[in-house]
């Protein structure tokens, strides 16, 4: 049956590696067949393919107040294709289970949820079914994406960025994402921030430590414990054990520039990294295999977005309050958290009591302390809003420098052409290239 027959059909999503028309043509024909399912690109790669998000949920259209926004990234790597098929069968699961699958259907009502199948389908294109060594990792620039994000922790940045970071860096700025993971393959382990260290204070014991890691460790441990296999930490005979399946993103390796560091410091949105398969390109037989290892872990994931606190910061009148502060005692993060154009927040936390202050110019200071329950059992987060009161006198700024929270706005032109290099340029170009092909992730 052609993709396009097999949504109407009810005939289920073959195993097998869908090239990037064929992906298009079945998200079309989902998107066509379902009402709670929205369809849009983010923008385009190199090569002009477009990016395709599709969004599922109650309200699938826009954002709807209390409803976190959840994402999943696939094949940013083009040869790490695991993760573009199990991002289709998750939404093969979630459109067949949605109205008669109970837990579909609360995560469903309760999440907005938005999948990217490819994020690098030029690589993907390019790629060859080898186990690891694969072309098609960068994309069509020769770029590795996950080493072109702007880092908090690099004083030199990559230059310039490329059609498909720039792509996913603007659409953070349309949607107030809250949890995120993106999908890789070559191990078998969940990473979690922080990737990379300007040997601050941050560095602790070998691992780079964010402020929120008592989260990010659950939500790592969640994925890697419902996970058939994960969590024994041994699952690839060359790679090296994870205790637990988890580990601290620096502590396996230093990565400058990653996804998932640029989400959590500049995005407020908390994401962690999934290495789902020992091979970079298995082959098809093994997909049924892995679909149904991670099935269950997928969903769970989910599920952790209801961790915590949200609402809305208001004034005296009721109204919403944009860019207001919303910080945790305790938790000093790189950017504060604020609130967005609805005037919502969202904080990821585990059980337990908190401290928070919240900040707005020309408004009284407000501290308030929480009682924080496990919010996934109920599908919502504990919803409570913060309401302001204006000062006769002006309110300080924030209690700390937030300057350096405007990610560098650096594009590479639209052509997709790089600036052109000398001799020179050109031999250190394809040393720093061969060296990064030889790292595993």
């Amino acid at each position: 049956l052609l993709l396009t027959s097999l949504v109407s059909s009810g005939v289920s999503l073959e195993f097998r590696y869908h090239n990037t028309v064929e992906v298009e043509r079945y998200l079309r024909d989902v998107n066509n067949t379902f009402d709670f399912t929205h369809l849009h690109s983010i923008g385009k790669s190199v090569e002009g393919r477009d990016l395709w998000v599709l969004i599922l949920g109650k309200n699938p259209a826009e954002h709807r107040m209390g409803i976190p926004e959840f994402k999943y990234v696939g094949n940013m790597h083009g040869n790490e294709v695991v993760g573009r098929v199990l991002l289709l069968q998750l939404i093969d699961h979630l459109t067949r289970g949605y109205l008669s699958d109970p837990l579909v259907t609360r995560l469903l009502n309760s999440t907005r949820v938005h999948i990217l199948v490819s994020m690098n389908p030029d690589g993907f294109e390019s790629s060859s079914r080898d186990c690891m060594y694969s072309q098609g990792r960068f994309n069509k620039n020769g770029i590795d994406l996950n080493r072109n994000f702007p880092d908090a922790f690099s004083k030199k940045e990559s230059g310039m960025r490329e059609m498909e970071v720039r792509a996913i860096m603007d659409w953070l700025k349309t949607e107030s994402f809250v949890l995120s993971a993106n999908l890789h393959g070559g191990a078998v382990v969940a990473s979690y921030p922080y990737d990379n260290s300007n040997g601050g204070s941050e560095l602790q014991s070998g691992s780079s430590v964010a402020p929120d890691n008592d989260v990010l460790i659950q939500l790592a441990k969640t994925y890697s414990y419902t996970h058939s296999q994960m969590h024994k930490g041994d699952h690839c005979y060359d790679s090296k054990d994870f205790k637990e399946g988890i580990t601290n993103g620096y502590y396996w390796y230093p990565l400058p520039g990653g996804m998932q560091d640029y989400n959590y410091v500049w995005g407020q949105c908390l994401e962690i990294t999934l290495e789902l398969s020992c091979c970079k390109y298995p082959p098809e037989s093994d997909l049924p295999g892995l679909w149904d290892a991670n099935r269950a872990a997928l969903l769970a994931y989910m599920q952790q977005v209801h961790l915590g606190v949200k609402g809305q910061v208001l004034d005296a009148e009721g109204n919403p309050l944009q860019n207001a502060l919303v910080e945790v005692e305790g938790r000093q993060n790189l950017c504060p958290f604020r609130t967005d154009r609805h005037g919502e927040y969202y904080r990821l936390l585990l059980p337990g009591n908190y401290t928070f202050r919240v900040t707005f110019p020309g408004h009284q200071v407000l501290t308030e302390t929480l009682t924080v329950p496990y919010g996934p059992d109920s599908f919502s987060a504990l919803v409570h809003n913060f309401q302001l009161q204006r000062s006769a006198a002006a309110t300080p700024g924030p209690s700390r420098p937030t300057q350096s929270c405007t990610p560098p706005q650096v594009w590479r032109p639209l052509g997709g052409h790089s600036p052109s290099l000398g001799p020179s340029g050109v031999t250190i170009l394809l040393v720093l290239l061969v060296l990064r092909d030889t790292m595993l992730l």
